[in-house]
């Protein structure tokens, strides 16, 4: 391709970008650009942000509610080493008729209704019983570190998300910064064309790198927005206002590391919760060998009880009637009982108030003067003595019992219990082990990367400033007429690489130690 040809090339594409570009400040127009920071109505530091998670983060809280089942569960294996109380009644109705039992056939002439009463006192004690109760404080012991472990890695997510939050807003900080330098650079491009001392091609090109900016001002502006919103849902809360206006002002200050990690790897055994939990856990497998092992012990079982009940008929005419036929009877007897004693010699007559005789047989046996019915007195008597339900109980004689049981052979199943829960102790300690590994690993890797974040820190800022010279230098030499658009372009891109490098750095550090903390199960600054 010749010069004329290459020319013409040129002024086409000039022409297309020209048109391009003129469209592109009506289009941008519809999208305010954030060039200045929304005045802060809400400011957020990082422990108002810990607090507010730890009463409403979901995650953190379902932790926290297994605790309550676990001290439940310490009751109740007190609980079993004391006797259990239980208290029962009841209320019956049994109609007329007869009814069949053991092969006796009994006849029930009324209905009656009835009522009943238990208290039972039952006791028992073994191995198990007694091993439980180290099993279950085993257990609250290992809940209780799996919250902590819950807070700790409550407390690294939203640190790394307030560190994210506090990143972006940095970052578009630096994009801002960006567009005032691409809208210098385009309108000294624009002075110097009209001067004749530079091309329309230089002109749209500024013009380009600003309508860049602005788009990466716009896209850093809702990562910023997005990282507060993310970092609300992890508190388990929504923002009290409009997110733009809410600010994270907690000063995250960079000074020189100067833990040593031997320190670091000996706190991180001692403090980290996950192998506290595991060690807790540990000691409830080695509980429940125990708890295996007493299956070979006898076992006590204690059982008392109290009873009492009621019946009381309910058609009064048969029992009233029941009583007539038993009461003639007795009189009856009564006057036959009587002629035999008159019929005896005088010398054979009972020593005894009128010879043995009695006066008044109805009487004695409850009937009225005309023997034909039972006397007032008597029907009241039956009646108030049926007259019992429902608490009127007539009580039962106490009975208690004591058993002892020694097992002496139930096909295995002990040594099979034992094997178990041997095996489950065996692999509480292999995953001990493995995790005081992986907790080694962690702090000393995280240890060196954080060296690595420190010393990055200082090679970037060293980064930035040489790039700020560069730009400095670039644009005075285009003002100048010495240098060239392309030298300004490129430094400014580097000036935005360097800073956004220096930004990832000194973010990343901060990670680092979060990143150090959460391996060391505990705060270090």
């Amino acid at each position: 391709m010749d010069a004329p040809e290459r020319k013409d090339t040129t002024m086409r594409w000039m022409v297309v970008i020209g048109t391009v570009l003129a469209a592109a400040p009506a289009a941008s127009g519809q999208v305010p650009l954030p060039m200045e920071r929304p005045t802060a109505t809400i400011t957020l530091t990082l422990p108002q942000v810990l607090e507010e998670a730890r009463g409403h983060s979901p995650t953190y809280r379902s932790a926290l509610n297994d605790e309550g089942t676990a001290q439940w569960g310490v009751r109740n294996a007190f609980g079993a080493l004391i006797p259990s109380l239980s208290l029962s009644s009841g209320l019956g109705y049994t109609g007329s008729g007869a009814s069949t039992f053991g092969g006796s056939t009994f006849n029930q002439s009324s209905p009656a209704i009835s009522s009943s009463y238990g208290v039972s006192l039952s006791w028992q004690f073994d191995g198990a019983i007694l091993a439980q109760t180290g099993q279950q404080r085993a257990n609250l012991r290992a809940v209780r570190e799996d919250i902590v472990r819950a807070g700790v890695d409550l407390r690294t997510e939203i640190t790394n998300q307030y560190l994210t939050a506090l990143q972006t807003a940095a970052e578009t900080d630096v994009a801002r910064q960006q567009v005032r330098r691409n809208s210098a650079f385009l309108e000294l491009a624009q002075a110097r064309q009209q001067v004749g001392q530079a091309t329309i091609l230089e002109v749209r090109q500024a013009e380009v790198l600003k309508g860049q900016s602005e788009v990466a001002l716009l896209r850093a502006a809702q990562a910023e927005n997005e990282a507060k919103l993310n970092l609300f849902r992890l508190m388990g809360s929504r923002p009290a206002g409009p997110v733009q206006t809410i600010a994270l002002v907690d000063p995250f200050t960079v000074t020189e590391p100067t833990w040593e990690l031997s320190e670091l790897l000996e706190l991180a055994l001692e403090e980290n919760p996950s192998i506290r939990s595991l060690r807790a856990r540990e000691a409830a497998a080695g509980a429940g060998v125990l708890a295996s092992k007493s299956a070979y012990l006898p076992s006590l079982s204690f059982n008392a009880g109290w009873q009492g009940f009621t019946q009381e008929f309910t058609n009064r005419d048969v029992l009233l009637g029941g009583s007539l036929g038993s009461a003639i009877g007795s009189a009856a007897n009564c006057r036959f009982q009587n002629e035999l004693i008159m019929g005896l010699p005088a010398g054979q007559l009972p020593n005894q108030p009128n010879g043995g005789l009695v006066a008044d047989c109805n009487a004695a046996a409850g009937l009225d003067v005309t023997g034909a019915g039972l006397s007032a007195e008597r029907q009241a008597a039956i009646l108030n003595g049926n007259s019992v339900f429902p608490f009127n109980f007539r009580s039962q004689p106490f009975s208690a019992r004591l058993t002892v049981s020694l097992p002496i052979f139930n096909g295995f199943s002990r040594e099979l219990r034992v094997s178990q829960s041997r095996a489950q102790e065996e692999d509480a300690r292999e995953l001990l082990r493995g995790s005081e590994l992986q907790v080694r690993n962690d702090v000393e890797a995280r240890w060196l990367a954080l060296q690595t974040a420190w010393h990055s820190i200082a090679v970037q800022s060293a980064n930035q400033t040489a790039a700020r010279e560069q730009l400095n230098l670039a644009q005075e030499r285009y003002r100048l007429g010495v240098g060239n658009a392309l030298e300004v372009t490129d430094a400014q891109n580097a000036v935005q690489r360097a800073e956004g490098d220096y930004v990832i750095a000194i973010y990343s550090y901060h990670r680092a130690i979060a990143a150090l903390e959460a391996a060391a199960g505990r705060t270090l600054r």
